[in-house]
């Protein structure tokens, strides 16, 4: 993590270093919770972790998170990894809502729904201290 001329603080999230879900959580949990035993594994959890407080940044820090090959990442967590997603919670059934996972999965099959790589944008935007650079060429 770097601080910018602003003295935002700056992450990067690196879509090179991940092609699903769990890949994403694990490159979450090293860019955002360095030197933490805590490791993301939820949405919700990677909701939690964007608070601030318990990782690199501290609740009110203004924070820039580019976003490196977000070309690839929308690919990856595209439309068939988000079936898949819906489809494996289904299956599980508790804890999961599964008439709600069910709704999902069918505006996302009628091309109404969001992806996984949509869902964790939408995620990150709703945090309003947080600014967000989807860059698929931005090289270091």
């Amino acid at each position: 993590m770097m601080l910018n001329s602003d003295q935002n603080k700056i992450i990067t999230i690196d879509g090179g270093h991940f092609s699903d879900l769990p890949g994403f959580y694990d490159e979450a949990s090293l860019v955002f919770m360095k030197d933490t035993d805590w490791k993301v594994g939820t949405l919700d959890g990677f909701n939690d972790i964007l608070y601030g407080g318990f990782g690199v940044f501290e609740n009110e820090d203004e924070v820039e998170i580019t976003w490196k090959e977000s070309q690839k990442s929308r690919k990856d967590l595209g439309l068939d990894t988000t079936r898949i997603f819906y489809e494996n919670k289904i299956r599980q059934g508790k804890p999961f809502n599964v008439e709600l996972i069910q709704e999902k999965l069918d505006e996302l099959l009628s091309g109404n729904g969001q992806t996984l790589f949509e869902i964790l944008i939408e995620i990150i935007e709703s945090h309003k201290n947080i600014t967000l650079i989807l860059d698929e060429y931005l090289n270091d």
